[in-house]
């Protein structure tokens, strides 16, 4: 997989060329979330990220729907205070439609903005959008690719993936620090053991076509538990990467990241992570318990110092 060398990147330019030709969306004023955000109750957050570390954040939004309890119109507020509230440099999203990210990106201001395109070709579909703070990250590169014998054809689903499965990476220059490194974002299918296997070992081979030189940050719903499932071990052997709740010099409580907005269950299966080079250092992670009641998942955070 040849790299490009690539223009300024944008969630306009992007989606417009994935759309064939479709209009970018306006995007609103941000939204204000002062009265949102002193909703948020205290607890659950790493602490604040200083000096040279990256907050970074893997988080499975759900999808919007208009289904009550736990609608869109509910769930935005509570996940938009969340971001804002903890102000991650790096999100890799998974699930969210276009209208959602786009309103998510409208939350988080003018700071912020997002590289991703639909699983089912242009803005139809779910996707692996990754957000990023503009004042501290540049992007320099970015691709999309599906899990699938065919992973360069837009939609193309051949492991009998019950949805259709992709991957979104950006090569990033940190404008603090000078480095450079990459973002990898996924979301491996919730029913197919061999398939969560096919997907892993091609994330891997194509993390090996990466400048070798460069780390790699991995952020997905991966639906498949740490430590005890063949997908996890392929991408820590075969990828070479390590896992940031095992590597981390503070972590918080362990729970069940997927939690159906039922009661946490403490020691539970971790099923989104965040991986990364064994070079880069996690000086802290946790998972977001203020974020119960803004989707069925935890949100994963780490700082990491590249």
């Amino acid at each position: 997989m040849a790299e490009r060398s690539a223009p300024l990147v944008t969630r306009r330019r992007l989606l417009g060329a994935a759309a064939a030709g479709a209009l970018a969306p306006h995007l609103g004023p941000a939204a204000s979330l002062a009265q949102a955000a002193a909703r948020v109750p205290a607890g659950g957050a790493p602490p604040l990220a200083t000096g040279p570390a990256l907050r970074t954040l893997s988080f499975n939004v759900r999808y919007a729907s208009d289904e009550i309890p736990h609608s869109w119109a509910e769930r935005r507020p509570l996940l938009s205070a969340l971001l804002c509230t903890h102000a991650p440099h790096l999100i890799g999203t998974q699930e969210g439609k276009f209208h959602q990210l786009r309103d998510i990106q409208t939350d988080l201001g003018p700071c912020y903005d997002w590289i991703g395109t639909g699983s089912e070709g242009g803005s139809r579909g779910e996707y692996m959008a990754v957000f990023y703070d503009t004042r501290r990250l540049d992007p320099r590169d970015y691709g999309h690719y599906w899990l699938s014998d065919t992973p360069d054809r837009i939609a193309s689903n051949t492991w009998g993936n019950d949805n259709i499965r992709m991957v979104t990476w950006v090569r990033f220059a940190d404008r603090i620090t000078g480095r450079r490194f990459y973002a990898v974002n996924t979301h491996l299918d919730h029913i197919s053991q061999p398939s969560r296997e096919r997907s892993a070992a091609l994330i891997a081979r194509r993390l090996r076509q990466f400048r070798p030189q460069l780390p790699c940050i991995v952020t997905g719903d991966f639906n498949a538990a740490a430590h005890a499932n063949p997908a996890y071990e392929t991408l820590l052997r075969s990828a070479g990467l390590t896992d940031t709740w095992d590597t981390a010099e503070s972590r918080g409580t362990l729970y069940g990241t997927y939690h159906g907005w039922r009661p946490l269950t403490p020691d539970g299966d971790r099923i989104d992570w965040i991986l990364t080079s064994p070079t880069v250092r996690t000086t802290a992670t946790h998972l977001l318990t203020t974020a119960q009641a803004a989707s069925d998942h935890l949100p994963v955070a780490a700082d990491l110092v590249l």
